[in-house]
C-alpha cells in the first residue's frame, strides 16, 4: 500500500506540472482528443507508468505530433517487479536506465493489431534495440501478451501488455 501511495504521489506531481505547462500550447483539436498521456491517465490502471513517464522527463514527448505504437505496461505489471524496483528506478540518479526501459516500450510510428496479425518480426524501438513481435495467435511482444490492443489517441496507439519489457 505504502510502495503504490509513494508512487501515485510521484506521478501526480510530476505529470500535473508538467501537463499543466503543456496544456496552454494545446489546439482545440487536440483538447478534443486525448494524447497518450492522457489516455494513460485516464485510464486508472497506469499510475505506474505515468509515473516513470514523469520521472524520466518523457511527457512532452509523448504528448507530441507523433505518431507513437506505446506497448503499456498496467500497474499490475509493474507491481509484478522485484520489490524495490520501480521505487530505484524512479530516484533521480536511475533517470537514463529508466529512460531506457521506458523507450523500448514505444515503437516510432502508429502500428495497429492488424497490422501485427499473422506476423513474427522484429520492430526497432525508440532506445535503438528491437523487440521480437509474434502476431500469430494473438500479439505478444518478447514475453509480454497485449491484453488489449488498439486503445486510440490522438498521436498514436497504445497496446496494453502484461509485464514491463526490459532491455
Amino acid at each position: 500500500m505504502k510502495r503504490r501511495h509513494i508512487i501515485k504521489s510521484v506521478g501526480a506531481l510530476l505529470v500535473a506540472g508538467t501537463v499543466a505547462g503543456c496544456s496552454s500550447m494545446m489546439s482545440s483539436k487536440a483538447a478534443s482528443e486525448p494524447d497518450i498521456v492522457d489516455v494513460a491517465v485516464s485510464a486508472g490502471s497506469f499510475e505506474t507508468l505515468v509515473a516513470a513517464v514523469g520521472a524520466a522527463g518523457l511527457v512532452d514527448t509523448l504528448k507530441s505530433p507523433g505518431p507513437f505504437t506505446v506497448f503499456a505496461p498496467t500497474d499490475a505489471a509493474f507491481a509484478a517487479l522485484p520489490a524495490g524496483t520501480v521505487e530505484s528506478l524512479l530516484l533521480p540518479e536511475n533517470k537514463d536506465q529508466l529512460t531506457a526501459i521506458l523507450t523500448y516500450h514505444v515503437i516510432p510510428g502508429k502500428v495497429m493489431a492488424a497490422d501485427l496479425a499473422g506476423k513474427r518480426i522484429n520492430v526497432a524501438t525508440v532506445n535503438g534495440e528491437t523487440v521480437h513481435v509474434d502476431g500469430v495467435g494473438g500479439v505478444r511482444v518478447n514475453k509480454a501478451n497485449v491484453v488489449s490492443a488498439d486503445v486510440a489517441a490522438s498521436n498514436g496507439v497504445i497496446h496494453v501488455i502484461d509485464s514491463v519489457l526490459l532491455p
